[in-house]
């Protein structure tokens, strides 16, 4: 399974970093290209994954060629106790054979087996839940519940929790004894390379636009009875999902899943950009609509509201006629007031060159024994 990185890890004098991603898709797909292509020069990069639906099939064309891609394939979407312990010893065998001076974890699934598979001071261990279990709005009270506990005993364990953004760092300190925060950031020269060499002029023009999974988490029923209430827009949702047959309304396209440069076409060529999770981490896409100067409008949650304030650089919503309301209004009356701001918090703090010169700091911490449990955040 991993043949040959032996010899390859000899000649490599760089310390070696292990990422485990259950969920390579989607938000957090973007977010481990860029970070794992930012720290290559310096660190010798590996990275156990699983494939999901929204995975783009040539996933391996937006890795750094020096970046090791190892699948886990007993990696499951689910809370089946044998597959956790089936991946839980692929990940020791892959870390066996790599013997990693940093391991670092992401979303709830690969969170949980490694953080108790790994529970040792030996190898110094972080884990990042990119939006915790517990907050999921399509789970019962019970299971909830359930996935609080868990987080809790794990976060009994030596792991350091990184939150990606304000609010996911509050409720880290809930259930870790270690937790520091680091805010998700984008690659924005290759964005805006992407962007250069994009050609959005076939493409039609629409006035209100999401990007993302259609599920529960992403809220289709409100964007859908926005889009009934606004019958003389166009919406646009840029993605595919379960939930698919909730977007009725006459003026909504659905694009089905694009590669990201045909996703950036359309994005590119619409003005407001609507985010009404339920819940979320940091939404990777809410960063990149910022950067291309789209005016954002988001749901009232932990993530969105962390980096859009209010009538300050955005919209943040309670409900769906404060959405209506606020379209309404702009576009009567467009400002690039809001626009601008939000293009600039991006440059200054959600830049993925500034958020990997962090991480790679905690990293180095960790391994010289110094890393210490408070909140770190870029500047």
């Amino acid at each position: 399974m991993i043949e040959g990185l032996g010899i390859l890890m000899k000649e490599n004098s760089k310390p070696r970093l292990l990422y485990f991603v259950e969920a390579m898709a989607g938000g957090i797909f973007t977010y481990i290209v860029d970070l794992a292509n930012s720290l290559v020069d310096d660190w010798d990069v590996y990275i156990g994954y699983a494939m999901r639906n929204q995975t783009p099939q040539n996933y391996r064309e937006y890795f750094d060629e020096r970046v090791h891609l190892i699948e886990v394939k007993n990696f499951a979407r689910s809370t089946s106790i044998t597959k956790a312990i089936k991946a839980g010893k692929e990940m020791k065998m892959i870390a066996g054979a790599i013997r990693p001076d940093v391991i670092h974890l992401h979303s709830s699934i690969a969170g949980a087996i490694g953080r108790v598979v790994f529970n040792t001071k030996k190898t110094p261990v972080f884990y990042t839940p990119h939006g915790y279990s517990f907050l999921m709005q399509d789970e019962s009270r019970k299971k909830r519940l359930a996935y609080k506990l868990f987080e809790q005993f794990c976060g009994k364990s030596q792991a350091t929790t990184i939150a990606c953004s304000p609010g996911e760092y509050q409720e880290a300190l809930k259930v870790s004894k270690h937790a520091v925060e680091v805010d998700n950031g984008i690659n924005i020269e290759q964005l805006q390379e992407l962007i250069d060499t994009t050609d959005a002029s076939k493409i039609d023009h629409y006035d209100v636009f999401t990007l993302g999974r259609i599920s529960v988490q992403k809220n289709p029923y409100v964007f859908n009875e926005l889009a009934l209430k606004l019958p003389n827009l166009k919406f646009l949702w840029i993605g595919d999902g379960e939930l698919r047959s909730v977007l009725t309304a006459p003026n909504i396209t659905v694009t089905g899943w694009l590669t990201r440069h045909e996703a950036l076409k359309y994005s590119l060529n619409s003005d407001i950009f609507v985010l009404t999770s339920l819940w979320e981490g940091l939404p990777m896409s809410l960063l990149e609509a910022m950067y291309m100067k789209k005016l954002c409008m988001v749901s009232d949650v932990i993530g969105n509201h962390d980096v859009i304030d209010d009538e300050v650089n955005g919209y943040v919503c309670q409900k769906a006629s404060d959405y209506y309301s606020k379209i309404i209004a702009v576009k009567k009356n467009h400002s690039c007031t809001l626009i601008n701001r939000a293009h600039e918090d991006v440059l200054e703090h959600y830049n993925a060159k500034k958020v990997s010169e962090v991480y790679s700091q905690l990293y180095r911490a960790a391994i010289k024994g110094d890393s210490k449990s408070k909140k770190h955040k870029e500047s």
